[in-house]
């Protein structure tokens, strides 16, 4: 059984589980603001006025973090200048704006110029900032970005492939473009990350089709997660353009083996609150090519997982080339061997979810668990999942441009697992591992809803079959439309397709608790039990210390042996962590009792949090027992939780594992 818990102002902890009968604690969460960091020596001023291009917000390596990165025209120092908000006004910045110096290069001579990149470090949750780049006499227009807070739910959005240039006009593409980031902005004002699925665009060292890509002003608003895609690993323009944080850039993740080369490559991470995003170069994935294929790829998540995985309820992977895919890609050699390196892996690091690109239509895969179908009874379209252990959610998103759409393929005899196309038993039109497939041609995007028990994914519309669509306007396409056109475009905004991911907590009970800024008087408490969670809500600050109360799911005994043996329930509780923040699990209390009578349960003593006294919960205590001779039956054992800690710690959502001991002569 897990308990969870949150408290006022702390950054994320690894949460471990140990097992016999695990419970797991969900920790308090408690806010504290962060000043931006320290301010940077003032670059030398430019000579001559700067042209400064391509500016681009971009995910950092935790949300108190952002990469800016642009295109100058000389090669000056430079500088990204912040101040929050309502301190910028007309456009002049306060004296005490803080400043952090770029660094950068010589483009390569297709670009000509420069690039600069400037990390954004110590950034305030809840806070709009306002940022322009450039130095003293030669600055950029300013732009707004606004962080959230660091804790609990949010959404991020993912888009598919916008590629400017694949139909041949850039002008259309770069309209369907914006018009995708306008629509699902407008729809989701608060989304948090812009999750790229590769293939920003056509010609992987065209300037002009990046300066259509990056035209629009959301992608300097919210911060960009980028991943390269097939059409963007050949040339630097991409690495110019797009700096990401924590990159290995070693030469066994370029698809040549050669970072120096005029290509782009390497794989990085981030955690962004209850997330760990691991991105991939999955152009790079046989050794022949000169690069070291998916095994280099197999290992660096492996390694990513292995170090921050505990710091994160959830882990995302992100790469361009779909392995579960409904369209012309579906059969590629390289996917098929990529559909076999990767699965097997993937369930057994624990991964949830995978983002993919590349073949321009939507599909999401049932759960697949070591490249097979992890539930045979898994229905089509089936509205809520529940993984198990090593089952994965793979998604493949549609064009978000409409510059190019992909047709869905039919499914053949090459078998029902592993690199197999073979048809699915329930739906033989679509492939063995799709649950959904769709292609209208119209643009979309997919929206993540991150929640404390569950990963909500929606396939939403950004377009109809009107302009802007440049494949439908260009006549790339047939028809438009659902059921190939025969029925009408359906609106924007609407629903291709929903699914809600429901955690995994393998035999325990998980329980959540946020606590928040501290704020005399308030009060409040949500209890939730669904699929192990039990959520003890929101702690309260009290007499010097934050506490939080709730109840263990019932412990059912049932004893039937002629022996009429006795018997004992115990339990301890392990340190509650939130990333790098804890505190001691003695904090924890509980009033054991018998909530259904039988077998001679008898409950256990109340034991006092260690916040009053003593040791808490943090050694073994006994939650319920029988002597010798006593009916048999059936009984059910309880507990009231009580948790109080010190009102000094730090804000976040803790979990804790409290271990259960049945023993019996």
């Amino acid at each position: 059984m897990s308990f969870s818990t949150a408290t006022p102002g702390q950054a994320p902890v690894r949460r471990t589980s140990r097992h016999r009968v695990s419970v797991r604690l969900a920790a308090l969460t408690l806010g504290l603001s962060v000043a931006l960091g320290g301010v940077c020596a003032a670059p030398a001023l430019a000579d001559a006025p700067t042209a400064l291009t391509g500016i681009v917000l971009g995910v950092g390596a935790d949300e108190s973090q952002r990469i800016v990165t642009w295109y100058s025209s000389t090669d000056t120092a430079q500088q990204v200048q912040v101040a929050p908000a309502p301190a910028v006004v007309n456009g002049v910045f306060p004296a005490d704006a803080l400043t952090f110096s770029a660094v950068g290069s010589a483009n390569i001579a297709t670009s000509g110029g420069f690039n600069r990149h400037a990390t954004l470090s110590g950034l305030a949750e809840s806070t709009a900032y306002t940022y322009r780049v450039g130095a003293e006499g030669s600055w950029s227009p300013a732009y707004t970005f606004k962080t959230q807070s660091f804790e609990g739910d949010y959404d991020f959005l993912f888009f598919g492939d916008p590629q400017i240039g694949s139909s041949g006009n850039t002008a259309k593409d770069q309209a369907g473009w914006t018009d995708t980031l306008d629509v699902a902005l407008a729809a989701n004002p608060d989304a948090e990350l812009l999750v790229s699925g590769g293939d920003q665009v056509e010609t992987a060292n065209t300037e002009s089709q990046w300066d259509a890509f990056l035209a629009p002003d959301k992608l300097r608003q919210y911060p960009w997660a980028a991943t390269i895609g097939n059409h963007d690993v050949g040339g630097k323009a991409y690495e110019q353009h797009l700096f990401t944080p924590n990159t290995d850039r070693s030469a066994p993740l370029y698809a040549n083996g050669q970072p120096t080369s005029n290509t782009s490559g390497g794989d990085y991470w981030y955690i962004y609150k209850d997330v760990l995003f691991i991105d991939l170069n999955s152009n790079s994935y046989a050794t022949s090519q000169g690069g070291g294929g998916d095994a280099a790829h197999l290992a660096y998540v492996t390694d990513v997982i292995d170090q921050h995985g505990d710091e994160a309820k959830y882990k995302v992977l992100v790469y361009h080339h779909a392995i579960y895919s409904p369209a012309d890609h579906a059969k590629d050699g390289d996917n098929k061997v990529r559909r076999v390196d990767f699965p097997t892996t993937f369930s057994n690091l624990g991964v949830d979810l995978v983002l993919q690109g590349h073949d321009h239509s939507y599909s999401r895969s049932y759960l697949i668990k070591n490249s097979a179908k992890a539930d045979p009874a898994e229905q089509p379209g089936q509205a809520d999942v529940y993984p198990g252990p090593g089952g994965v959610l793979y998604v493949t998103a549609n064009s978000a441009s409409g510059s190019k759409y992909y047709d869905l393929t039919t499914p053949d005899s090459s078998g029902t697992s592993g690199a197999g196309n073979g048809a699915d038993p329930l739906n033989p039109s679509s492939y063995w591992y799709n649950s959904v497939q769709n292609q209208e041609h119209v643009r979309t995007y997919v929206k993540v809803q991150v929640r404390d028990d569950q990963l909500v994914v929606e396939n939403v519309r950004s377009g109809s079959c009107a302009a802007p669509n440049a494949a439908v306007e260009l006549g790339k396409v047939a028809w438009c439309g659902p059921d190939s056109g025969a029925t009408a475009a359906q609106p924007v905004g609407s629903l291709v397709d929903k699914v809600t991911v429901h955690q995994y907590h393998g035999a325990g009970q998980d329980i959540q608790v946020d606590v928040p800024d501290a704020a005399p008087g308030e009060f409040g408490w949500t209890i939730d039990g669904h699929n192990g969670l039990v959520d003890l809500g929101t702690a309260v600050e009290q007499n010097g210390s934050f506490a939080a109360t709730g109840q263990i799911n019932p412990i059912t005994v049932s004893d039937t042996r002629r022996s009429r043996a006795p018997w004992s329930i115990s339990a301890s509780v392990g340190t509650f962590q939130d990333g790098t923040k804890t505190f001691s699990g003695k904090y924890l209390g509980w009033t054991p009792k018998v909530v259904q009578p039988g077998a001679g349960a008898q409950a256990g003593a109340a034991i006092q949090s260690g916040f009053v006294a003593g040791d808490g919960l943090s050694v073994s205590r006994n939650l319920g027992s029988a002597t010798q001779g006593h009916d048999k039956g059936e009984a059910k054992l309880g507990a009231d939780l009580d948790l109080r800690i010190p009102d000094d710690v730090a804000k976040g959502s803790y979990r804790a594992t409290l271990t259960i001991t049945a023993l019996s002569s």
